[in-house]
């Protein structure tokens, strides 16, 4: 092979890889949106007349077994966490200046979404005083448990991820990074708003929310965080093989 063909041979392959990659970042982005949609089914419940009889409940209640919705809603849970995983695996770790530590927690935590649609309450704890009790001395299935485990592990895993993405963003002025800082503040601020919830068992409705959006805003932000400049992108990549000469070959 002489020069000028490996020289264009080595330009079609980086063009291929870096259309590649474009096309796979085009997908996360979609799939991510579709993934948000999916994940905050809940602001549809107060178009729905008696959907959500109390603000003292959580949205988890709606999809016990017995409620009206609970099948088609608990299917929300789990296509949200399918395809938060899936733009999660596609976007990747890597980032402008290395690899993300926090992507793992951010696919654990999707992860754990698709448990909790695969899981849902056995009865509705928000809303039903004996199921609560029943709650409270392991007399309900185990899967309820298993929704009980995945939401909380949830609230943990995305709270230490956006403690790490903070961290890893805390000298930089980006836009990532302001919603960073701001997502930990607002969770310093609505977590004890979220105890005093469970400890009284009143206005869950009103306080979830805060978290949910928040959530959102943390895997959106996580999806569409700009990769490293310096690696090509389709129209660099077009260009070189537009425009740049081949290299000629030494005499002889």
């Amino acid at each position: 092979m002489t020069i000028e063909q490996a020289t264009v041979t080595r330009r079609v392959h980086a063009f291929r890889l870096a259309d590649a990659s474009v096309a796979r970042i085009r997908w996360a982005k979609a799939l991510s949106l579709g993934g948000a949609v999916a994940y905050n089914w809940w602001v549809v419940v107060p178009f729905v007349p008696g959907m959500m009889p109390s603000v003292n409940g959580f949205f988890s209640d709606l999809e016990a077994n017995g409620q009206p919705h609970a099948g088609l809603l608990s299917d929300a849970d789990m296509l949200a966490g399918v395809l938060m995983v899936a733009a999660l695996f596609l976007r990747g770790s890597y980032v402008r200046d290395g690899v993300r530590r926090e992507w793992k927690w951010m696919m654990a935590f999707a992860l754990c979404g698709v448990i909790g649609g695969r899981y849902p309450y056995a009865c509705a704890e928000g809303l039903n005083a004996s199921c609560r009790h029943l709650e409270w001395h392991r007399q309900l299935p185990i899967h309820h448990y298993v929704h009980v485990a995945s939401g909380i592990a949830e609230f943990a895993l995305l709270t230490g991820a956006a403690i790490i993405a903070m961290k890893r963003t805390e000298h930089k002025g980006s836009v990532e990074a302001r919603i960073y800082r701001g997502l930990v503040g607002l969770f310093v601020l609505a977590y004890p708003l979220l105890g005093l919830v469970y400890l009284t068992d009143r206005l869950g409705t009103l306080v979830e929310p805060i978290f949910l959006v928040a959530f959102s805003f943390m895997f959106l932000t996580e999806v569409f965080e700009p990769i490293h400049r310096s690696r090509p992108s389709c129209a660099s990549s077009g260009s070189a093989l537009r425009f740049t000469p081949p290299v000629s070959a030494p005499a002889g």
